[in-house]
């Protein structure tokens, strides 16, 4: 068992948490990573009461928390009001400014979860009370920015909450999906990871099963930075926040001619949302991140936190890096303490 004080915090065996993925992370994937010990988080996605209450209901008695994107939840803040009713475990913003909801999270005693993708985002959810906060690299699936990797950003934010709030928690996002990422996280100075990709293919993720195949088969070159699905879907995502997708044939077609996609946008939403029906992912789009080429089967849920948690302990301990890892002066500079 790893411990760091990601897993102390939040009583888990395993510094793991689920990426609150949508639609991917329903009630069933997140209720299955958190009884294995992991931190299971719900995509509350871009908002939908009866959708939200069904994934709820779906964890059953499980200890999970829920995420949302910011700013799409901020249009109607009574999705956060019901999930705080929830008591979840914790709840995660991301992609825009925390801070007008950051106080219903904290005034509740709930852990507030913030992902980032630069230092100042970093400061700014250390401001709002963020317990914990996630700094995304740009290899991750999904949105955020193109900027620095996940191997750069990880210590850089690890040294500025070191400076600045040495007890804030830091997990660690992008390109992670086995016990490798997870064992070099943690000496980049994480006290744990956020993982997507990784549980976007396992059985319960919410996920076509035609898309799933494709992820299996896929190689970490084939993912790209691009807002045509956005655009195509009508959604008014921040400027600087593109989406990290598999390409396909729509993404050929329309990356880089984005302003002519802005005049037919109605018509290909049509198309786009058929095809997402139907399994055709030459023009339905596949969010997933680089990671892709790190996935080789569809296994359980729980499968995936206790072999990355497995690989990531035997790694530690083979090359003795846990006792580097002791006492509360190499904490952050060589990782999160570890013992077992």
């Amino acid at each position: 068992m790893l411990s760091t004080r990601f897993t102390r915090r939040f009583d888990l065996k395993y510094p793991i948490a689920l990426a609150p993925m949508d639609p991917a992370s329903g009630g069933r994937l997140a209720a299955a990573v958190s009884n294995a010990g992991a931190l299971g988080l719900l995509g509350g996605g871009y908002g939908s009461h009866e959708t939200l209450q069904k994934e709820f209901d779906l964890a059953g008695d499980a200890a999970i928390g829920c995420g949302f994107i910011t700013w799409s939840m901020g249009k109607d803040v009574s999705l956060l009001e019901k999930a705080i009713e929830r008591r979840p475990r914790a709840l995660m913003l991301s992609f825009s400014d925390p801070e007008p909801f950051a106080r219903k999270i904290t005034d509740a005693g709930i852990p507030l979860i913030c992902q980032v993708q630069t230092l100042d985002h970093v400061q700014r959810a250390v401001d709002c009370g963020a317990t914990a906060i996630v700094a995304q690299g740009t290899e991750a699936g999904g949105h955020g920015f193109d900027r620095q990797t996940t191997m750069t950003f990880t210590p850089e934010v690890a040294d500025y909450l070191a400076a600045t709030s040495p007890a804030t928690l830091l997990l660690s996002a992008g390109g992670i999906a086995d016990g490798r990422g997870l064992a070099a996280a943690l000496m980049l100075g994480a006290d744990g990871v956020l993982m997507g990709t990784r549980f976007w293919a396992t059985q319960e993720a919410l996920i076509h099963q035609k898309a799933k195949d494709l992820v299996v088969r896929a190689k970490g070159g084939q993912t790209v930075r691009t807002s045509v699905f956005d655009i195509a879907r009508g959604r008014q995502w921040p400027e600087e926040y593109t989406g990290r997708l598999m390409v396909n044939d729509f993404i050929r077609k329309w990356h880089g001619r984005e302003d002519a996609l802005k005049a037919v946008w109605r018509e290909e939403k049509v198309r786009v949302e058929s095809a997402y029906e139907s399994g055709d992912y030459d023009c339905a789009n596949v969010t997933v991140g680089q990671a892709i080429g790190l996935v080789a089967d569809l296994p359980p849920a729980a499968s995936v936190v206790q072999r990355v948690a497995g690989q990531a302990e035997r790694l530690l301990h083979s090359r003795n890096v846990a006792s580097l890892l002791e006492g509360p002066v190499t904490e952050r500079s060589m990782g999160a303490a570890l013992t077992s």
